[in-house]
């Protein structure tokens, strides 16, 4: 029988039968399938044919002790997720098994056939073998602990930063001051009082993992009595406790991009906390926050400024000076510009290595709250002599409401 009948086969579904059926129970069951599923009762029916030798090879395993404690093992050690109730399929699936033929990971599910067909590079599934000498062979992280614990990569680290608005836009560098873990400076990171060395597990033999056989199948699972390791610390360090390391401020100095925005994250590659045997640190994440501008606003890698017109500067036009964030433009106001129009100045945006924004300037004619005498009488002399009318489509509804008269 093929390692993958001991996975992928349910053969007491097979036969009908409960899990903890009597051997007399499971051979009546199988008598009375037979009978019905032979191919000499049913001539040219290829199902009955399919199923009867489903029957028969169920029954070939669990008629027999041996087989069938052997089965009952691989069935419980894969379908109920492998030892210490975690899958040893890793990615492939966790959590309980998801019935015959499948495992499940939440509410997710796969057919084992899947599986099977591309580690055997066959429809049939092929030789299996490949497939659990890469998962459990010599060079499958299963196994990789026996060569004693291997180098592993640091944490990542996240912090915030708060940048003035032209900061942002222009780009800076900052000094970071962080409180995080650190390789223990009295030790070295081996966790032992100065002057005295670790001494190899005597339980793993300073690999780090022991091997735990689960019938026909062995794993090699962390060493309990050095924590996966591979050493033992009999008079620890004073500073870190025997755990090789310390919380520790140090300073590191971060480049902001020019152009960066709200929200955004800088990755500072291995500035994290530093890896373990010889593994690499773990990375910085900054994220930016940006303080809003007193004048200028940004919607892109454009810069937004609105600026107040007069009446007579809208109608009349006019050459305005207005701020950049790094210094002064002119800009040109045609006659009869309305309020709210905006216009483009270019390259006067945000710039970025990709590409440089605009600076747009929104004019909006501003209306005096006070006038003088001589003011309003200039204002009530120019009214009388504009006979255009400013609402024309206004004006036409109204007119024909009047006509027709007005409708509830």
């Amino acid at each position: 029988m093929s390692t993958k009948d001991y996975i992928e086969k349910d053969y007491y579904q097979s036969l009908g039968v409960a899990k903890d059926a009597s051997a007399a129970d499971i051979k009546k069951t199988y008598r009375k399938l037979a009978r019905e599923l032979h191919p000499d009762k049913n001539p040219g029916d290829a199902a009955a044919e399919s199923r009867f030798k489903e029957v028969s090879e169920a029954y070939d395993v669990l008629s027999d002790p041996a087989k069938r404690k052997e089965y009952d093992e691989a069935r419980s050690l894969f379908a109920g997720g492998g030892p210490g109730g975690g899958s040893p399929f890793g990615a492939y699936g966790g959590g309980r098994g998801a019935g015959p033929g499948g495992f499940s990971s939440g509410g997710g599910s796969f057919d084992m056939s899947d599986l099977f067909a591309g580690a055997g590079g066959g429809a049939g599934g092929g030789n299996l073998n490949d497939l659990f000498d890469g998962l459990f062979g010599p060079n499958s992280s299963a196994t990789r602990g026996s060569r004693g614990p291997g180098p592993q990569r640091g944490q990542d680290v996240t912090a915030d930063v708060t940048l003035g608005f032209d900061e942002a836009v222009r780009g800076t560098t900052l000094p970071l001051r962080l409180s995080s873990p650190g390789t223990c400076q009295v030790c070295g990171g081996n966790g032992a009082r100065p002057g005295t060395s670790p001494r190899r597990c005597p339980t793993c033999g300073g690999t780090g993992a022991v091997s735990d056989n689960q019938g026909a199948f062995g794993f090699s699972q962390p060493c309990r009595d050095c924590r996966g390791t591979g050493q033992i610390v009999d008079d620890p360090c004073p500073e870190c406790h025997g755990s090789g390391t310390t919380t520790r401020t140090r300073t590191i100095t971060v480049r902001i991009p020019s152009g960066i925005r709200e929200g955004a994250k800088v990755r500072v590659p291995g500035k994290g906390t530093p890896g373990r045997n010889g593994g690499p640190g773990g990375d910085l994440f900054v994220t930016v926050h940006v303080e809003p501008h007193a004048l200028f606003g940004r919607t892109g890698d454009d810069l937004t400024l609105t600026v107040p017109i007069t009446f007579a500067e809208a109608t009349l036009g006019t050459t305005l000076r207005v701020p950049t964030l790094d210094g002064s433009v002119a800009l040109k106001v045609a006659p009869g510009t309305p309020s709210g129009r905006t216009l483009r100045v270019r390259g006067r945006g945000v710039k970025t290595r990709k590409a440089t924004g605009d600076l747009r300037v929104t004019v909006e004619v501003a209306v005096p709250k006070d006038l003088s005498d001589e003011a309003r009488t200039a204002l009530e002399t120019f009214q009388a002599t504009q006979h255009d009318d400013p609402r024309p489509a206004v004006t036409a509804a109204l007119a024909t409401r009047s006509g027709g008269g007005s409708r509830a």
